[in-house]
């Protein structure tokens, strides 16, 4: 067969349907080397078991500095000192530290306290879909999918409701960066964000209140469990991956639904198949499409391909959730799907510590957009639909649905 011929992980138009392209690199180059913008190289892995292996192996570390040959530097993108709070977080971290900070926000996401947030998600849906149904139309990505867990996040963090779309337009700027040219860019959003975060953390020292930002900060206080790094870090991390991900998520599963009539019916008829419904629509759709980097610790080799010691390798979830070796009818979409061992959240030490979360506000923001709008559909040409410029994400940018 002719070789694969270069594509752009972050191209929205590539993004659009990648899973051709995923297809051949499963049957032909399970390990292919690609670049992350101009100069970040990196390797894929697209079958089912290598990725469940990466994100388990231990000779993969999170922390590129745990990685590096003498002298070397492998893969790893060049942070500048104001940038580095960004990485001092339990996503790009290695045990004792990412141990340590993970502990610290698991209390947060317990069954028992994501469980407690189930009045609040029913409130906001109802809330913004009585808005929505007036009209007539939605745009479902800014005016539902986004204000649900956008929220959420907030209020358990405690930032105030003004600032919520702020904190988005910042995340959303910082996570769009793939490489060293992409640095300079978001410098400013880095900027407004520490600036805003420090002076939230000295309101919350002089006043605690009952929210995960206080939670933090006492921890901090306390000695020997967070610098100031790591709690810029830490709710850095938190604000983002606490919205950016579920927004992906439940964007990306009502465009499935609508195009899948036959399927949002047999739901709407059966509402307690929402659980293994969101289940398969994570493994569908893929809304983190990439797991986050790993690093080569040592020399090694798969599928006979040398991989050196610091060189970046990356798990392609998307290529991973649709292998045939593990899922009957692989790009099908089955709602009633079980099992389902999809990655969509990763698994391992690093498994998404909001996933209960996740879950729980696409469950009841998709029972709820089923039951209120039962005919609904697209409103707009299905190639005008546009995703997304992210390497790590899908994620449409908008979705204009009618009822």
């Amino acid at each position: 067969m002719p070789p694969i011929p270069p594509f752009d992980l972050a191209d929205p138009r590539f993004k659009a349907d990648p899973y051709p392209t995923y297809a051949r690199l499963r049957e032909e180059a399970p390990v292919h080397r690609t670049r992350l913008g101009r100069r970040r190289g990196a390797w894929l892995l697209a079958r089912y078991d290598d990725v469940d292996a990466l994100l388990r192996d231990p000779r993969f570390a999170k922390n590129p500095a745990n990685a590096r040959g003498e002298g070397g530097r492998g893969d790893a993108i060049w942070m500048p000192g104001f940038l580095r709070p960004l990485t001092r977080n339990m996503l790009d971290l290695d045990a004792p530290d990412h141990t340590r900070l993970r502990a610290l926000v698991q209390k947060a996401f317990t069954p028992r306290m994501v469980e407690a947030q189930r009045p609040r998600i029913h409130a906001l849906v109802d809330e913004l879909l009585g808005r929505a149904r007036r009209g007539g139309k939605i745009e479902l990505v800014s005016e539902f999918a986004l204000p649900i867990p956008l929220t959420i996040i907030s209020e358990l963090l405690g930032v105030p409701p003004a600032d919520q779309q702020r904190f988005h337009r910042w995340t959303t700027r910082i996570l769009s960066a793939s490489g060293p040219a992409d640095v300079a860019g978001l410098l400013p959003s880095v900027w407004m964000l520490f600036r805003y975060l420090r002076r939230l953390f000295a309101a919350r020292r002089a006043e605690p209140r009952d929210d995960l930002v206080t939670a933090l900060v006492q921890a901090e206080e306390a000695g020997d469990k967070l610098d100031e790094d790591e709690l810029l870090g830490m709710v850095f991390l938190l604000l983002a991956a606490g919205h950016e991900t579920t927004v992906n998520l439940i964007g990306s599963a009502a465009l499935v639904l609508v195009r899948h009539p036959e399927q949002a019916a047999a739901l709407r008829g059966d509402p307690g198949m929402i659980r293994t419904a969101v289940e398969e629509l994570a493994r569908f759709t893929s809304p983190v499409e990439l797991a986050t980097e790993r690093y080569a610790r040592e020399d090694l080799a798969l599928h006979g391909v040398p991989i050196r010691r610091g060189e970046m390798v990356l798990g392609v979830i998307g290529a991973a959730n649709r292998d045939p070796a593990h899922f009957a009818a692989p790009d099908a979409l089955d709602l009633s799907r079980e099992p389902n061992r999809h990655l969509a959240f990763g698994i391992g030490a690093h498994y998404c510590v909001g996933a209960p979360l996740a879950r729980l506000e696409t469950q009841i923001a998709l029972a709820a957009l089923l039951e209120r709008a039962p005919d609904l559909r697209l409103a707009a040409a299905p190639d005008a639909l546009r995703w997304r410029k992210h390497a790590f994400l899908r994620g449409l940018r908008e979705l204009p649905l009618a009822f």
